[in-house]
């Protein structure tokens, strides 16, 4: 398969630094509770400087990936480490999020070519319910 990335840009009514805050800090606030792929109901999603994981209801944690880059009001690099089949995957791609001004908010997941049922989880990414659907409920997040 051939390389591929799915890359999108939106503008908010945010500076810099509150769009990534809203992003990063504030992911459990806007990260939709039905995508999850812990083996209990989706508590939060969380990023840290370091890491990035789902919380279940009764505090188990699912890594997702390392977080690659904490630039906070500048950018956020993160590790995926979830296939095409929605299980953990041991290839990992990357989603870059990038924060100018003004209010530009770029998103690019690469790599994705590396995972497990690689042209699925592009479809899934790139569809209706995929990176689109993520940045609608994040920029109301924003506006809320």
């Amino acid at each position: 398969m051939q390389a591929t990335a799915v890359r999108r840009e939106i503008t908010v009514d945010a500076t810099p630094e509150h769009a990534f805050a809203v992003f990063a800090d504030g992911i459990g606030t806007w990260w939709p509770r039905d995508y999850s792929i812990g083996e209990q109901p989706l508590d939060r999603v969380v990023i840290e400087p370091t890491r990035w994981y789902e919380r279940g209801a009764q505090g188990a944690q699912t890594e997702w990936g390392r977080v690659i880059a904490y630039e906070p009001g500048r950018r956020l690099v993160l590790e995926w480490g979830i296939g095409g089949d929605w299980q953990l995957d041991s290839a990992k791609s990357e989603i870059e999020v990038t924060f100018s001004a003004p209010g530009k908010v770029t998103l690019e997941h690469r790599g994705l070519e590396k995972h497990n049922a690689a042209e699925a989880l592009r479809e899934s990414i790139d569809g209706e319910g995929g990176w689109d659907a993520l940045l609608a409920a994040y920029s109301a997040a924003l506006s809320a």
